[in-house]
């Protein structure tokens, strides 16, 4: 979700304007995939990278983060939405992390949509947490080299119980994945669009489905192999 400081900028002002608005883009795009029939929606809202910005604008990021959770939990109910989240969230405000829990558990029981919100999130860190984990399970003998298969370390991601994306959408014209689901995005299609995020909106969504649904996913096959 590429663009919420330059579309400040462009309103002459500060650039947690752009993340303010940025709810609205969230708000419409979540509840257009929950009408589609959509079964998971990622957002990668906060990467590991970003702790490194100015720290006016993280505590800014920090604050919208926890009233956006708190006033959009009823909502997600509406719409039988299920909140997850992905990413080394024990890094987060404690605040957050009470906020972020208690939405979660609210919203257990839906059965639609899942949304799920890349928080603190960076693939090399994920892909590193899971190869301690399987390096510890070799050590301890619970696991031989020979069976670390693909699916073994998928089982150690954050993501392990979540399909591995079809549609990946960068906006404001980014050309980069910027360390996002690294593993699991080896076979996803993508989508440039040079909107920016606080100006994303469904019908902008629903450009990015029609242009996925006129690709061909071979998957190393050949077309009369996935056509036969």
């Amino acid at each position: 979700m590429d663009g919420n400081g330059r579309w400040a900028k462009k309103q002459g002002a500060m650039r947690v304007f752009g993340h303010r608005n940025a709810i609205k883009a969230v708000r419409d795009t979540t509840e257009a995939c929950a009408e589609l029939g959509i079964k998971y929606l990622t957002l990668y809202a906060f990467s590991t990278e970003n702790w490194s910005r100015p720290q006016a604008e993280v505590n800014a990021l920090m604050e919208l983060l926890v009233s956006t959770i708190r006033s959009e939990t009823e909502t997600l109910m509406k719409n039988n939405v299920r909140l997850l989240a992905i990413g080394n969230i024990q890094n987060l405000p404690k605040n957050c992390q009470k906020e972020l829990a208690e939405a979660i558990e609210i919203t257990s029981r839906n059965t639609g949509l899942s949304l799920v919100l890349a928080l603190s999130y960076s693939g090399r860190w994920e892909i590193t947490e899971a190869i301690k984990q399987i390096s510890t399970k070799v050590a301890s003998g619970e696991l031989s080299v020979n069976e670390i298969t693909d699916q073994v370390i998928s089982q150690h991601l954050t993501t392990k119980n979540i399909p591995d994306p079809e549609l990946l959408i960068r906006t404001s014209g980014e050309m980069r994945i910027s360390n996002f689901l690294l593993w699991q995005i080896a076979y996803t299609e993508l989508f440039i669009c040079d909107t920016l995020w606080p100006d994303f909106r469904r019908e902008n969504l629903y450009e990015a489905i029609l242009a996925y649904q006129q690709r061909e996913r071979r998957f190393g096959k050949i077309s009369e192999q996935v056509n036969a």
